[in-house]
């Protein structure tokens, strides 16, 4: 059984952090310039979606331990909706790579990503069902080659017989490195082409 690995930030939803931090500064009571420097620039974030807070409890303590915003899980979720809209296309590729395997999510994100996405996107939960691989989740980041070993050896299938779809071409490196085939994302029909080649490649 084929596996179809799907990125969601600027994949499945496009993605704009400049609607969504001065959503958070207001519910957290801070400037943007000091959330964005005391955070996202000190490196917290990418920490996050490494691991190092595993759950969206343990994130948010700690948000507001280095920034002095206090969040609900509601209201984080909140301001991440606002920098996100469908791709429509993007959904029906995924929706159409249900029918030819097995269909997972395998994105870098925090704890509250991971806990807030059938809020954020119900439509591609439902086609994704459990299949939900979040990096706080499995503590490696792309584009570390690990993660994507990680994650065939937890649908039990090869490498080979895995695609991965990403918009960055750093992680497109890294699931080639560690065997599997891997399209970067730039148009809806062109992922649609690539799903198209890559289910008939035995035949």
């Amino acid at each position: 059984m084929d596996l179809y690995l799907f990125d969601f930030d600027k994949t499945l939803y496009s993605y704009d952090f400049r609607r969504r931090l001065p959503e958070l500064a207001r519910l957290g009571g801070v400037s943007q310039y000091h959330l964005a420097s005391t955070w996202w620039a000190a490196g917290f974030e990418r920490l996050a979606e490494a691991g190092e807070w595993p759950t969206a409890d343990a994130y948010l303590d700690e948000f507001a331990r280095v920034t002095g915003a206090r969040l609900t899980l509601d209201q984080w979720a909140d301001a991440r909706s606002l920098a996100m809209t469908r791709i429509d296309g993007s959904v029906a590729a995924l929706r159409r790579a249900a029918t030819l395997g097995t269909v997972s999510l395998l994105s870098n994100n925090p704890a509250p990503f991971a806990e807030a996405l059938p809020r954020l996107a119900p439509d591609v939960c439902e086609i994704l069902g459990e299949n939900r691989l979040v990096s706080a989740q499995i503590g490696v980041r792309k584009p570390d080659p690990r993660v994507f070993e990680l994650a065939v050896a937890r649908y039990g299938v090869s490498p080979d017989d895995a695609f991965m779809v990403d918009d960055s071409a750093e992680n497109v490196a890294g699931a080639r490195e560690a065997g599997l085939h891997a399209h970067q994302f730039t148009t809806p029909e062109l992922l649609d082409a690539a799903i198209s080649t890559f289910s008939e490649r035995r035949r």
